[in-house]
């Protein structure tokens, strides 16, 4: 046995286990190529000396981590929560092991994690929207490394991508709250530099806007990070220009929880007074008082895609490419009609 206080060894588990450490090995690495009485013996040897497989050693002998990397612009809200759960759930299926990294949205640091999963074996990469830095893609096909683009659908973008038009899904939703009648509407939305999501969905607004003989320049646009707090102060600012607007769309529901409740410490009624719309359908739209008419994106489906899909490329040389998801306006009770309608 090993030594007292050493990690067990291959050797440990094969003598308690009255096998061969070849036996073993296939055990631990191709268990249907052994007799049930002898795997379950095995495996009962490992778990009474607690023995961990080195990993390194097998990533040298496989050529292959089994790890992919998902690198998220933030973990402090539910936007991606969902969709890497299901990401996650579908890897595991495989035999694959996640890990996860967040960039704040700080372009450097996404770069450095890049750089940081590639380097610690990482198969492959999930990355979140397309704006970076061309170096990066092209060490992306330097080092030969599969990667994957998820939360944004872009017909000629650089990297497969699995996701949905934010730009379209925006587009119907303020086709729609036009529709009702509003012709002032502001927009609060997440900060747009570096983040095409952020910035397809204003495009969005400023189609509509321009399809309905609205000028697209009167819009209220005010940028800020994902915080509920912050949609709170980007719609009392919003609501104090000379003539506010009767339609607030958030770029998330986040935002816009927090002008909903920035409205009622206000005084304001949503939606007698104010429409406040959000984007994503994450939970926190529908508990939310009144709740929030939302896009509903299909993060779990978006998840499950984009894992087959970094799966097929890793595999089976599949380029990866895919469909836009569809997304869908839900309706619930915080639009309305503008007061004056």
């Amino acid at each position: 046995m090993s030594k007292l206080g050493s990690a067990p060894t291959l050797d440990d588990v094969a003598k308690l286990a009255g096998v061969s450490t070849a036996t073993v090995s296939r055990c631990l690495n191709n268990p249907g190529q052994v007799v049930e009485a002898t795997r379950l013996r095995v495996q009962s040897a490992v778990d009474a000396l607690g023995y961990m497989p080195n990993f390194a050693a097998r990533v040298m002998a496989a050529k292959r981590s089994s790890t992919i990397g998902a690198i998220i612009p933030t973990m402090e809200n539910a936007i991606f929560a969902r969709g890497l759960q299901a990401f996650q759930e579908e890897l595991h299926q495989h035999g694959y092991t996640l890990l996860v990294s967040s960039s704040a949205y700080e372009p450097e640091i996404e770069e450095e994690q890049i750089k940081t999963l590639v380097a610690r074996g990482a198969d492959g990469l999930l990355l979140i929207g397309h704006d970076r830095h061309p170096r990066i893609y092209e060490n992306l096909e330097r080092w030969k490394i599969p990667a994957l683009v998820a939360w944004s659908y872009l017909p000629d973008a650089q990297l497969p991508c699995i996701g949905f038009d934010n730009r379209a899904a925006m587009a119907e939703l303020a086709n729609h709250v036009i529709g009702l009648g509003h012709t002032r509407i502001g927009v609060i939305s997440g900060i747009s530099a570096g983040n095409d999501r952020a910035r397809l969905r204003i495009n969005g607004i400023q189609d509509a806007a321009s399809q309905h003989g609205l000028d697209p320049s009167d819009l209220t646009i005010i940028e800020t990070p994902y915080e509920i707090e912050n949609g709170a102060s980007a719609f009392s600012e919003v609501m104090s220009q000379n003539i506010p607007p009767t339609a607030v769309l958030c770029g998330n529901d986040v935002l816009a929880v927090g002008a909903l409740h920035r409205a009622m410490e206000m005084g304001l009624n949503v939606p007698r007074d104010i429409s406040i719309t959000g984007f994503d359908d994450i939970e926190l739209a529908r508990i939310a008082t009144p709740a929030l008419t939302t896009v509903h994106v299909p993060h779990r489906e978006m998840g499950r895609r984009a894992a087959s899909a970094l799966i097929g490329m890793l595999e089976n040389q599949a380029s990866g490419h895919g469909n836009p998801l569809a997304t869908h306006i839900v309706e619930r009770q915080s639009l309305g009609p503008p007061p004056d309608a």
